[in-house]
């Protein structure tokens, strides 16, 4: 008899298992994918290593214990597994053969692991590494270098520094804090002894670093110019002898520049920008783009004409978006990348010379991550669909088969097989002359005869896309018992530069008519109670939901998360709110009715919906501040207002935060809206 299944619950998001990425061998026959789960105490997360046959057989897990092991590559061999992690006191990375065993430090620091990759002959490492800023008083502790010489390897005491001495723009990072002193660095280790070569030193940051198939270089990505926190689009590719020496500029335009990648013959590098180093945040378009080593042949856009981020931007709480380097076929004609079009994220390819684009994938998915065989026409991908989380696949490249997916493993299956998951019903609706994307989901046990209460939520951002991606706080609002509805405005991305461009110096104008369309579109379906509407969102979503109910009583209740509630305070108080003078027009300094207009607090005095604030304290993105301006200000007119402050917690409280919090936050706007809309 089939299992009755149950409603899904909060505590089912710490159920999940979280697949972080994947790498396949070189042949294409194993695929190594971190798993992260929810650790007992819920007040932490661990991350182990898996293993699994491209034909699906012998899934096994490889590391164990209470680790954070994650980003595994294999050895052009496909012998072993490099990854990085964090088992004692200082993270690393970690090596273990493929067949299984104990895995092996390579080398551990105090700082920051990323990009990692092996020489073409195996032997050794290449990796962007930053030193963390020394203890207080380390300085003085003169058997500091003897310790280290011997290997002794004692965790500092935490302990603030007597004060913080600022002189850059850029200096500190949500969810990292105070960004060290020194920046990331091109480091090469011997894979025998660990011995670590530093190439790269000075001020610059230099990210992604790759080796050519001769092994005789390593180009990297690196913004020289005066003042790079001000000009932050205007990155350069470089490269330097793998065995150290003079760093050399590669000539491409200006613009910005990521995730550099060699072809298999060395003579091209495909990497990821575009020509707009003015650009607002999120409009213009990344390309692919090749270029020789020396600037021969020139930079070249491969996609000129494809109207579409060169890389995945649909966002969930279970996982999202992020750049991928553009990757060339084992065979060098082609080069695959992942774009986010219509709610979908599809993987895409084209040719060398870019005479030839084409969709791979096809269907209502997300192609979360993507590793390619360096000797086969295979890929690895791991995948999410609106009622699945994101498990690992094989995605065949050539032949009949072309994007063809074959399901490989099924972390989740007690999830799916226990519990309801609804399907969104896609829906398009016209906002004046625009069609905009949305899509509902109904209540489990949905009857067409009863009225449900609905519940609209907004995507951050706001250059994202809402898609088909599996959102756990979606189906719990739906498990209560409310109609839930989400749409892409103008501003998000997924349907071309000119949409995703339109709320320039123009936020809660032509996004707030296309939300609002929604909302009406939605009010007309007859199980929907309109006396009974909720709105919430986080960061730009957030944004909006303060936005909506200073213009509106139309809702009965709201939650705001992370909110920007006042633009003039966010350009100083944000990490990155300096970089936003192309987003509104100028500084507030320059067009401060521009901002004033723009900000949601300038209409606080219209709020007389009731109103739930959550705000992390530590978030660095959206400040606190911005959360008790706007509490302050409905507190003094006496309004319906309560505020949720989380220790500890940045921006993305929701989608990585400690889980119990994570659960505390859910359970709160669960119970602000059955207050109000039930």
């Amino acid at each position: 008899m089939p299992v009755k299944k149950r409603k899904i619950t909060a505590e089912d998001l710490i159920r999940i298992k979280f697949v972080r990425g994947c790498a396949i061998s070189p042949d294409g026959g194993k695929i190594c994918c971190a798993v992260e789960t929810v650790a007992k105490d819920q007040k932490k997360y661990h991350s182990h290593l898996w293993l699994v046959d491209a034909d699906g057989a012998n899934l096994r897990q490889f590391t164990f214990g209470k680790k954070s092991d994650a980003n595994p590559v294999f050895s052009p061999e496909g012998k072993t597994i490099a990854f990085t992690g964090k088992r004692d006191d200082f993270p690393g990375v970690y090596l273990i053969n493929a067949d299984g065993g104990e895995a092996r430090e390579l080398v551990t620091k105090d700082g920051a692991f990323s990009s990692i990759s092996f020489s073409p002959d195996g032997n050794k490492l290449v990796c962007a590494f930053r030193q963390n800023d020394p203890p207080p008083g380390a300085e003085k502790d003169e058997g500091k270098k003897a310790k280290e010489a011997e290997g002794e390897k004692k965790k500092p005491k935490k302990e603030a520094p007597v004060y913080r001495h600022i002189t850059r723009l850029f200096y500190r990072l949500d969810a990292e804090g105070f960004r060290p002193k020194d920046g990331f660095h091109v480091w090469v280790f011997d894979m025998a002894t660990g011995e670590g070569q530093q190439l790269t030193r000075g001020k610059y940051d230099e990210l992604s670093p790759t080796w050519s198939p001769d092994g005789r270089r390593i180009v990297f990505m690196s913004n020289h110019q005066p003042d790079p926190d001000r000009d932050n689009m205007r990155q350069d590719l470089w490269w330097v002898p793998a065995h150290g020496g003079k760093v050399r500029k590669i000539p491409t335009p200006a613009g910005p520049i990521e995730v550099p990648y060699f072809s298999p013959d060395g003579k091209k590098i495909a990497y990821l920008g575009h020509t707009n180093p003015d650009d607002a945040w999120g409009v213009t378009n990344y390309h692919v783009w090749t270029v020789g080593l020396a600037g021969r042949p020139p930079a070249k856009d491969l996609t000129p004409r494809f109207d579409s981020q060169a890389f995945d931007l649909t966002i969930s709480d279970t996982g999202e978006g992020f750049e991928g380097a553009p990757i060339w076929s084992h065979d060098g004609k082609t080069v695959y990348f992942r774009s986010s079009v219509h709610g979908s994220t599809h993987l895409f390819a084209v040719t060398g010379g870019g005479r030839r684009l084409r969709q791979i994938t096809n269907g209502q998915l997300h192609v979360m991550s993507l590793s390619c065989a360096r000797k086969a026409p295979v890929a690895a991908a791991v995948v999410s669909t609106a009622t699945a989380p994101g498990e690992v696949h094989l995605l065949e490249l050539a032949g009949r088969h072309t994007g063809e997916l074959r399901k490989l493993t099924d972390f989740n299956k007690d999830l799916r097989k226990g519990v309801q998951i609804q399907k969104p019903e896609t829906v398009w609706f016209r906002s004046g002359k625009t069609r905009v994307q949305g899509w509902i989901l109904k209540p489990p046990g949905f009857k067409q005869t009863r009225r449900y209460p609905a519940i609209i939520e907004i995507h951050g951002g706001p250059r994202t896309q809402y898609g088909f991606t599996f959102f756990h706080e979606m189906q719990l609002l739906a498990a209560q018992g409310y109609v839930v509805f989400y749409c892409n405005p103008r501003g998000s991305q997924g349907y071309g530069e000119d949409f995703a461009g339109a709320i320039v110096n123009g936020w809660g104008t032509v996004d707030y008519d296309d939300i609002m369309a929604g909302v009406e579109y939605l009010k007309n379906k007859k199980y929907v109670n309109a006396k009974r509407l909720g709105v919430t969102g986080g960061s730009y979503g957030g944004y909006m939901t303060n936005w909506i109910i200073g213009h509106t009583n139309m809702f009965k209740a709201a939650v705001t998360q992370r909110s920007v509630t006042d633009l003039r305070s966010f350009h100083g108080s944000s990490d990155i709110g300096f970089d936003d003078h192309r987003e509104f027009g100028g500084f507030p300094w320059t067009n401060e009715e521009g901002y004033k207009r723009q900000s949601p607090i300038t209409y606080v005095k219209n709020i007389h919906t009731p109103l739930l604030i959550i705000h992390s304290e530590s978030d660095l993105r959206c400040s606190i501040e911005q959360a008790e301006q706007l509490y302050t200000a409905l507190k003094m007119m006496r309004r319906k207002v309560e505020f949720v402050r989380f220790p500890e917690e940045p921006h993305g409280l929701s989608r990585h935060g400690r889980p119990d919090r994570r659960l505390a936050r859910l359970k709160f706007i669960l119970n602000w809206f059955a207050k109000y809309l039930k």
